[in-house]
């Protein structure tokens, strides 16, 4: 089957997980999504205690297994306080950032009862009215949820059922244009489960059995620092985490191509991991950049902080804009596919 064939799934996939409301700590409805997406490949997964997606994929080498993660789980925020307005205040989930979520549509999920629409906006938020408006600093103590409810007091909004300690979720708006480019909120990591959910399909459809075992671990606490940090099954030697490639100023990386990342802010990633994903990309000609991420962390370095004896690396394709409003391209999905194929092998 064309590689087409794959990343058209991949994207299709990636839009319908981006649809599905996902802070970490509310991962219930997109892990049960991503189960029956593996079931509907011909796997059997398994939801972990945790609440991730663990599945094998097959393989000849179960004593020298290599596991690919990817995490599902999104920044977010959660109701801190009803405020005597009826105005919500929140605190983050993650490092989802003020500046970036200023004037974006939301879903408050009641815990006990519905979902409710709002808007995230800087406490006196008219420019016509507040003569402070540009100097505010925008943090979420400067901002608060507008319910579209009909609320003035925190009675009011504590009879809908509303009350500290629900998800706020904020809308992706998700846009794939004309051009190949993947626009929305949280591409980080949902477009890179998109990936591993498309190698599996390639590996279920081709009848594809690779020389070492191929486990897949869709993690639900990532964006709080501990997704990674179990689930690793027996004979594991090696972790690879599939997460967005960094984009930006000093780094050679660009939406249309899959990044391998040398070192992170907590240290450099294996050597002989990273030489080889280097090695297999020049041999299968995929469009590749080296990079070092001055912030960022991921499931694969918490694996190893966890005590796993494994070695490690990280690839994605490249993201632009990171944790705000999120760009990638369908080459970047192309390419971290085919470096994939041509790490692991058949």
């Amino acid at each position: 089957m064309e590689t087409k064939h794959y990343v058209d799934y991949i994207v299709e996939e990636t839009k319908k997980i981006l649809a599905i409301d996902s802070p970490s700590g509310f991962t219930k409805d997109v892990a049960a999504y991503v189960m029956q997406a593996y079931k509907e490949l011909g796997y059997e997964p398994q939801l972990t205690v945790k609440g991730g997606v663990l599945v094998a994929l097959g393989g000849k080498d179960k004593d020298n297994a290599v596991m690919l993660e990817a995490h599902i789980d999104t920044l977010g925020a959660m109701v801190s306080e009803i405020k005597a307005n009826g105005r919500l205040k929140v605190t983050p989930i993650g490092g989802m950032n003020a500046n970036n979520a200023e004037a974006e549509n939301c879903r408050v999920h009641a815990r006990f009862g519905d979902v409710f629409e709002g808007t995230l906006q800087l406490v006196d938020a008219s420019i016509h009215v507040n003569g402070d408006y540009n100097n505010k600093k925008r943090t979420f103590d400067e901002t608060e949820i507008v319910l579209d409810e009909k609320v003035h007091s925190k009675e009011d909004v504590e009879k809908l059922g509303i009350m500290v300690g629900d998800f706020v979720c904020f809308d992706p708006r998700t846009v794939v244009t004309k051009t190949g480019y993947i626009k929305s909120r949280f591409l980080d990591d949902k477009l890179s489960v998109g990936i591993l959910l498309g190698y599996a399909k390639y590996l279920k459809e081709e009848h594809i059995t690779p020389e070492r075992m191929v486990y897949q671990h869709i993690t639900v606490y990532e964006e709080v620092g501990h997704g990674g940090a179990a689930s690793i099954p027996a004979g594991v030697t090696e972790v690879i985490s599939v997460d967005m490639g960094c984009v930006g100023e000093g780094l050679a990386c660009e939406e249309t191509q899959v990044s391998i990342c040398a070192k992170d802010s907590r240290g450099p990633y294996h050597y002989d991991v990273v030489t080889g994903l280097i090695a297999a990309a020049k041999k299968a000609k995929v469009d590749f950049a080296v990079d070092v991420y001055p912030y960022y962390g991921s499931d694969a370095d918490v694996a190893l902080t966890a005590g796993y004896d494994v070695r490690h690396g990280l690839i994605g394709a490249g993201v632009y804009a990171s944790h705000g409003y999120e760009r990638s391209h369908v080459d970047g999905v192309k390419n971290t596919f085919e470096l994939l194929k041509a790490y692991i092998g058949s």
